[in-house]
């Protein structure tokens, strides 16, 4: 259903053009929207005009004219004013706001239907035959991008993503809670993973400007036909969280790139806390110094490199041996064997999801 506000603002703005003064009303009688409050408008008449056969009428020198949905009167447009041309301007003001409300309407049948199939909400036969009656090509390339911000449903970036699109553009975009905006994207058939972190860039940039802050984009991989389109949402949302956990320095992450980080995810808590026993019995990779924490990680990002994390650190070679030495006693594992290192690296992932997931329980 179009708005209020929509209609509001199309007779204003046809008012202003042609000024004549424009009512818009439901077929009880009830005002919808107003360029003025001087129209004299009978409910009663307006009732029984939406019941009669006309399409268009007089009555007490105002012109009344239907506006349809579905072949069934949804409002009654009253036009007034002392020139001889108000027929012929009320009769075009009628005509756009039909236009108007088959605009609106097709719109929200293709959200509802992009809705549904992202929610897996459709069997396949309905997806296919729904996609025909809504004009949708069903065997091209897409891919889903989920975009979310620090304010939620307060950013307006739900609306702000709509005028980005377009009003032409082949891409959807729709939500389907209160916390982020979901873009379908159109790809052409050349058009790799660098095109879309392009595009995800430029969504970025774009709601950057609007003002939107603590932006998060993710996306999932590229499907050929219109029924793996909720495929691709579920591994955005899955990227979405995991980004969040194990890349928190990227605000653009591509569930291609989330290696262990989405097998981590998926692990039931209490699996994870026995394996951390396991690893560090009753210690944890928090109960660290930062000292030892900041030796761990330069050391993984040089690939175990002793020489080159030491140089890194600015210290000694022995130093860093001594370090690595002291880890080994503490926890049973040497970072310089492979084995080891990768099992150390697993177990500070893990620590790092649970430390995630229960924050979400206070």
């Amino acid at each position: 259903m179009i708005s209020n506000q929509i209609l509001q603002s199309t007779i204003d703005g046809l008012k202003g053009i042609a000024r004549v003064e424009f009512c818009v009303m439901d077929i009880d009688g009830k005002e919808v929207a107003s360029t003025t409050g001087n129209i004299n408008v009978s409910a009663t008449a307006v009732s029984e005009f939406a019941k009669s056969p006309a399409d268009s009428q007089e009555i007490q020198g105002c012109q009344y004219f239907k506006i349809y949905d579905e072949q069934q009167p949804e409002y009654v447009l009253i036009a007034a004013g002392t020139g001889e041309d108000v027929y012929m301007v009320g009769k075009m003001a009628a005509f756009q706001i039909q236009n108007l409300l088959v605009a609106y309407k097709e719109r929200f049948d293709k959200d509802n239907f992009i809705k549904n199939l992202l929610l897996d909400n459709l069997l396949l036969i309905d997806i296919y035959s729904r996609a025909k009656k809504l004009h949708i090509q069903t065997d091209v390339k897409r891919v889903v991008l989920i975009v979310e911000t620090d304010n939620g449903k307060d950013s307006n970036a739900l609306e702000a993503m709509r005028t980005y699109a377009g009003s032409n553009s082949k891409d959807f975009v729709t939500a389907v809670d209160e916390n982020s905006v979901i873009v379908v994207k159109e790809l052409s058939e050349g058009d790799n993973s660098k095109e879309i972190e392009r595009a995800a860039g430029s969504i970025d940039s774009y709601l950057r400007k609007e003002g939107m802050k603590g932006i998060h984009i993710a996306y999932g991989t590229v499907v050929k036909e219109i029924k793996e389109v909720s495929r691709s949402y579920k591994e955005a949302k899955m990227a979405l969280d995991v980004g969040k956990i194990f890349f928190d320095d990227r605000n653009i992450i591509a569930y291609s790139e989330l290696g262990i980080g989405r097998l981590i995810y998926q692990l039931p808590i209490p699996l994870c806390k026995m394996f951390i026993r396991e690893i560090f019995g009753g210690k944890s990779p928090d109960d660290f110094d930062e000292e030892t924490l900041t030796t761990i990680s330069k050391f993984f990002e040089n690939s175990l490199n002793v020489s080159e994390t030491s140089r890194q650190l600015f210290i000694h070679r022995n130093t860093l041996v001594y370090r690595l030495d002291k880890l080994q006693k503490s926890t049973g594992l040497d970072l310089r064997v492979f084995e080891d290192a990768i099992t150390f690296r697993i177990a500070l992932m893990v620590v790092k999801y649970m430390n995630y997931m229960e924050s979400f329980e206070y």
